[in-house]
């Protein structure tokens, strides 16, 4: 629900203005890395601005997904973490259940042998 919410409201219209720049900017722009050097500089790019701003806004939002994992990895170790103890007390508490189900057959085996001596003879009890 959330994602179509963030669907409708944000990348729709991101879309449509992206789609409406680059129909009314077409024409060639050169982008210059050299600060020092105006006439000739070292590095630059000529490409239509609407490739610019595309690649711009790819740009921030690799930037900022690989921001989001960087600051997001303490949460991830700790659930890792968690995930591994849980196994673990389930291993533990399934172990656990295994014991409690063995102890209470030999209580009951206990049981049945101890009413099996009070009972007369007629009624003869099988030990399991």
């Amino acid at each position: 629900m959330i994602r179509k919410i963030v669907t409708v409201l944000i990348l729709i219209p991101l879309g449509i203005v992206l789609v409406v720049l680059s129909v009314a900017n077409r024409q060639p722009t050169t982008l210059r890395l050299d600060p020092f050097n105006d006439l000739d500089p070292a590095v630059s790019v000529t490409l239509p601005l609407f490739v610019m701003l595309i690649l711009a806004v790819l740009t921030g939002m690799i930037v900022g997904a690989v921001a989001v994992w960087f600051s997001q990895g303490r949460h991830r170790r700790a659930l890792k973490r968690q995930q591994t103890e849980a196994r673990r007390w389930q291993g533990e508490a399934e172990t656990q259940k295994k014991r409690a189900d063995a102890l209470a057959a030999e209580a009951a085996n206990v049981s049945v042998a101890q009413t099996g001596a009070n009972l007369p003879a007629r009624f003869p009890v099988k030990a399991a």
